[in-house]
């Protein structure tokens, strides 16, 4: 088996699909407590979450693939801040589905839905604020 394989994680890129892509990028941006990058590339608009190599995603416009509350349930990291991150849901537009719960050893999440009805989990290993 490859290194590859072995070191880095097993999803490496995944698309949210939204319907309003500014409103999405400012959603993002305040409940992860990151950076959030509009691009275009051959004419498509999306936006970047930051992210460090091997763990990236971004949230796309597509009359394809549309918002969802079904299907895989993606994870985002809030570590030490999740009760401030399931705050900033409700003040984007979002909803708190389930508040913060434990998993156990493997830390706590919150169920939401974003401000364009995809169902997320948000994830800590540490509870924080």
């Amino acid at each position: 088996m490859s290194d590859f394989n072995t070191i880095y994680n097993r999803a490496v890129w995944f698309d949210i699909p939204v319907a309003n892509l500014d409103r999405a990028a400012a959603f993002y941006s305040k409940v992860l407590g990151i950076g959030v990058t509009l691009d275009e590339v051959e004419g498509r608009r999306f936006a970047v979450l930051e992210h460090e190599l091997g763990n990236g995603g971004c949230l796309v416009v597509d009359e394809i693939r549309v918002s969802s509350q079904q299907g895989i349930l993606i994870y985002l990291n809030v570590d030490g801040r999740i009760g401030e991150a399931v705050e900033q849901v409700t003040n984007m537009g979002g909803t708190v589905l389930q508040g913060v719960h434990s998993l156990g050893p493997y830390g706590f999440r919150a169920l939401i839905l974003d401000s364009e009805g995809n169902c997320l989990a948000l994830h800590a290993q540490r509870r924080g604020v």
